[in-house]
């Protein structure tokens, strides 16, 4: 009885929240295409094992938001947007979690093989230092996630871990787009960026990141705790 009044208080919420994914989707699919736009067309093209180094360094900005923020921000509201048992959605969300922490680590290969090609100096930038951050603590979310919600444990103590886990998600999710946003804005002052078409890419490239990590903490927000 108290679980059924439960369920009707927090259903729309939930529904908004489902709505709210449709948002979500929308910023981030358009921050992917303005971010192959501007690699593709400005920034002469993404290409690991290349000899220039500008084509090197395209690989992270590109795995960091459409492997890494983007999969992430999907994991997170895969128990809005996939229609299946819930134990099928947790499959579902730590597997595009996993995928998400393969290409960031491809990502951060890439600018480490662009430092050493260019000779500058690795991690010495507020941007590195939040990046860094992020990916390391991601793991560390990742592997308490998958013993406490994926193995047997106590329902007591899954329950009490829970509002934890879902909080260092969503102050990750943020980490993740600051690192971006700061990624955005050392790269647009390094190449000497000003008002132009490239610059406004550039700028519309960050809002639609933010906005789509906006709205994903937003479903997760009234889902969960409205």
């Amino acid at each position: 009885m108290h679980s059924t009044h439960h369920h009707v208080a927090v259903s729309p919420y939930k529904s908004s929240a489902s709505r709210l994914t449709i948002f979500a989707h929308v910023f981030g699919i358009l921050a992917f295409a303005l971010m192959l736009v501007w690699l593709l067309h400005y920034r002469g093209g993404i290409e690991y094992d290349s000899y220039n180094a500008v084509r090197v360094f395209n690989v992270h900005p590109f795995l960091m938001f459409c492997g890494f923020i983007f999969l992430s921000g999907e994991a997170m509201m895969v128990y809005k947007t996939v229609q299946a048992t819930h134990m099928v959605q947790k499959v579902v969300h730590m597997i595009l979690q996993l995928l998400a922490f393969v290409l960031a680590v491809v990502g951060l290969c890439a600018v480490f093989k662009y430092h050493d090609m260019t000779n500058i100096e690795d991690v010495y930038s507020l941007h590195s230092w939040i990046g860094i951050a992020a990916v390391s603590l991601f793991v560390l979310q990742w592997l308490a996630g998958l013993i406490t919600f994926m193995f047997r444990q106590p329902e007591l103590t899954r329950q009490s871990l829970l509002p934890w886990h879902i909080c260092g998600g969503r102050t990750l999710l943020y980490m993740s787009v600051v690192a971006a946003l700061t990624g955005l804005l050392e790269k647009a002052t390094f190449i000497g960026l000003r008002s132009n078409r490239e610059a406004r890419l550039v700028n519309f490239l960050g809002l639609s990141i933010l906005l789509f990590g906006i709205f994903v903490d937003l479903s997760v927000a009234l889902a969960r705790y409205v």
